[in-house]
């Protein structure tokens, strides 16, 4: 009846929660699942690691604080640090003003973003010196 779930790489194709246009949040939102956001929300976004989560930020929308999600699609205005850890599209309307980190990155013509983008190659991977023993 319970399930746990875990990761599997693919963007959460169903949105659970909705942060409607008129409606302002103040504070942090914590979430899992999907979650769309019309409104304002002044205040951090984060989702749950444990699950495959997707946030929508839609045209209209605008937050202001740091996005940690695994799949995020941008349309509307943020403003503060973004980090996809999966996938992030930023779609023609979206202006996103502080640095973006992701892991795959799709971005249409328009989106526009003010800050760095940082591409995160997923698993580190130490590289050592050889070394060659003379003699």
């Amino acid at each position: 009846m319970f399930s746990s779930k875990r990761k599997s790489g693919k963007p959460q194709n169903r949105i659970d929660s909705l942060i409607g246009a008129g409606t302002r949040i103040e504070g942090d939102v914590r979430f899992s699942g999907g979650l769309r956001i019309d409104g304002e929300v002044k205040g951090n976004v984060y989702a749950d690691k444990s699950v495959d989560s997707t946030l929508v930020i839609s045209e209209q929308a605008q937050v202001e604080g740091e996005i940690s999600v695994a799949h995020v699609v941008i349309n509307g205005t943020v403003i503060g640090p973004v980090f996809a850890a999966e996938t992030l599209e930023l779609q023609p309307n979206a202006k996103v003003t502080g640095d973006v980190e992701y892991t795959t990155l799709e971005m249409q013509q328009g989106a526009v973003v003010q800050g760095r983008l940082i591409h995160q190659a997923g698993k580190a991977v130490e590289l050592k010196l050889a070394t060659s023993a003379a003699g």
